[in-house]
């Protein structure tokens, strides 16, 4: 039995659907089950309630061999630590006494970077604590989510133009959802390995802004430009959709990160179980969701 949390979610519905493709036996913790279809609702077990507490996830885990873990990680939260390693609590006190023997967590490229990095550090932090029950452990250690521009669906289609804050020549490692859920997939159905690693999740190249507009303007067929923004600017931004002011403060120190190399710390991890390009990703995410939502 494998334990999907999330399954909803953008990452986990993937790997919900690519589970059952492969005849997996599974179960799924969700706040609700009316958001999980009738085809998945039969053929899943459903525990309802959320995977931070502690009944439920001790619920949960009856029974479980292996964990696809990821916190919903909400902009409204108090704080990084708060969305990632205090939600994790009591996850971390029910494994040593569960039959879970694999888990397999969604995290960040940054492990040894010195200075705060806002929700790659609490995302890090999560890893040693889930990792130090003893249970065998993978941390998918993802660079920026190509996935992410599709928050920005609004401004492309009105204006043809996307922001960030990082500035328009910096070359940064992007990977695909697609791509991740993939390799969680397959960690979570061989189950032949032991220990606790990073598995860094790069995406075939890195890339750089202004060519990721370059792109866009190709696959879609009209000019797409990018506009870098101060960082000052990205937190104003992030209060006005809600954001707690210690998330606010953790997702800028995050791409303050970015900017200053962390997602360069591994030069030479292979990149080849992330082989979605950005032009692919454009083709087969962006495009559908730019015309048909």
């Amino acid at each position: 039995m494998i334990l999907v949390t999330t399954p909803t979610g953008d990452i986990g519905s993937r790997v919900l659907a690519k589970l059952l493709e492969a005849k997996e036996d599974v179960r799924v913790i969700a706040r609700s089950s009316s958001k999980l279809s009738d085809d998945v609702k039969g053929a899943v077990d459903v525990v309802v309630g959320s995977h931070a507490d502690e009944a439920v996830i001790c619920k949960a885990l009856y029974g479980v061999d292996a964990v696809f873990w990821l916190p919903p990680g909400s902009p409204t939260d108090a704080n990084a630590h708060a969305g990632y390693v205090e939600f994790s609590e009591a996850f971390v006190r029910a494994l040593p006494t569960s039959g879970v023997k694999n888990v397999v967590g969604v995290s960040a490229l940054g492990r040894g970077w010195e200075k705060p990095a806002g929700l790659v550090s609490a995302s890090l932090a999560m890893d040693e604590t889930i990792a130090n029950t003893g249970v065998a452990y993978r941390a998918l250690a993802c660079a920026s989510l190509m996935d992410n521009q599709l928050r920005q669906l609004a401004p492309i289609r009105a204006a043809g133009t996307f922001y960030a804050p990082h500035p328009s020549d910096l070359k940064l490692p992007h990977v695909a959802k697609s791509d991740v859920a993939d390799v969680a997939v397959g960690l979570l159905t061989s189950r032949d390995w032991r220990g606790f690693e990073d598995v860094p999740l790069l995406g075939p190249e890195d890339i750089t802004f202004e060519e990721m507009g370059r792109v866009m303007s190709n696959v879609l067929g009209r000019e797409i430009t990018f506009q870098s923004m101060p960082i000052e600017q990205f937190e104003g931004v992030m209060r006005s959709i809600g954001a707690s002011k210690g998330m606010v403060h953790d997702y800028a120190s995050m791409m303050i990160a970015k900017n200053e190399g962390m997602d360069h710390m591994l030069p030479d991890a292979p990149r080849t179980n992330t082989p979605t390009t950005f032009r692919q990703w454009c083709e087969d995410e962006l495009k559908p969701a730019l015309f048909d939502g």
